[in-house]
């Protein structure tokens, strides 16, 4: 998982194999298939594989033969010679299949430790479950809907009509000033002294470039330019689109006129990567699986930790 080239979640080995989602007799194929593996989840956390003799983290992939009766089912897609599906559990359920609580565990724990499938895996099937658990009826006329389309659509009982599963767009952005210091901010709903980069959601109608400029002048109070797309990574908390850019600060603009908006941000920092590193004892930086860490980390040259690490991958 310490692969610069790209975030966590956007390594996806994974063939989704979309057109096997209009097969009427898939869910009978996938049960009858021995290379068929199921992700079990519940309550947003999947079941975890048993270490043995030292063995690698992984998710607990189990034929589905034998499985208790599940509240949802979804086609994730095939790779590794192998087909794979969500099934999310109640409560009995989940406990039939492995009582040891410790075993169940959510994305954000369990994508630090799990290889590059498995945690592609997950992120599906916590963004698809987490969609059909908020969807559940129909937002034209209020009657119930139900899964179709192998749980990559769902139909209203009523009026028929068809409802996708929807992302939410945020930009993420890494704003640098003219001697490459990168800005961080506090946010108002974090512990103090926790700061990363700033970012919001894209509004209606507005493109991602505009919303950049929007969102660091909203929280900032500064203009930006130079605006560059880097990569992007899928964050189900519970359906967003994390869009990582980057941006320098506007010639007309001074570091120093930054001011945070004293609502959602209520500190504004200026590092250089000297800075950056001794600070990482009094500050806390972004989780080591988020795009925002990623992007901190292109910039500097290397892993941040506790210890300040050196410059140890190009930022090229």
């Amino acid at each position: 998982m310490n692969d610069p080239t790209s975030p966590v979640f956007a390594r996806s080995t994974i063939d989704r194999d979309a057109a096997s989602r209009a097969d009427p007799g898939l869910e009978t194929s996938l049960d009858a298939d021995p290379e068929t593996r199921v992700v079990a989840v519940h309550r947003g956390q999947a079941l975890i594989a048993e270490r043995i003799d030292g063995s690698a983290p992984a998710l607990q992939l189990t034929h589905p033969q034998g499985l208790p009766e599940p509240v949802l089912r979804c086609y994730l897609g095939r790779a590794d010679g192998s087909r794979f599906e969500l099934r999310v559990f109640d409560a009995d359920a989940a406990a039939a299949i492995e009582p040891e609580a410790a075993r169940w565990q959510g994305l954000r724990e369990a994508a630090a430790v799990l290889g590059d499938r498995d945690a592609t895996l997950l992120v599906e099937a916590v963004a698809l479950a987490n969609w059909h658990e908020r969807h559940g009826r129909c937002p034209r006329c209020g009657a119930p809907t139900v899964p179709v389309q192998a749980g990559w659509a769902r139909r209203c009982t009523v009026d028929d009509s068809l409802h996708f599963p929807r992302t939410d767009p945020a930009v993420i952005v890494l704003v640098t000033d003219d001697d490459d210091r990168v800005l961080l901010g506090s946010n108002a709903l974090w512990a103090q002294h926790r700061f990363s980069l700033l970012a919001g959601f894209v509004e209606p109608g507005e493109a991602l470039e505009a919303a950049v400029v929007r969102e660091i002048e909203e929280e900032a109070g500064v203009l930006v330019d130079r605006v560059d797309y880097v990569a992007s990574q899928p964050w189900p908390f519970p359906a967003s689109l994390m869009l990582g850019f980057t941006a320098r600060i506007a010639a007309t603009a001074s570091p120093a006129s930054a001011v945070p908006d004293g609502e959602e941000i209520l500190e504004l920092r200026w590092f250089s990567r000297a800075e950056i590193a001794a600070a990482q004892a009094e500050i806390g930086l972004p989780g080591g699986i988020s795009i925002a860490r990623w992007l901190l980390e292109r910039w500097y040259g290397g892993p941040l930790d506790a210890e300040g690490a050196g410059l140890a991958w190009s930022t090229s």
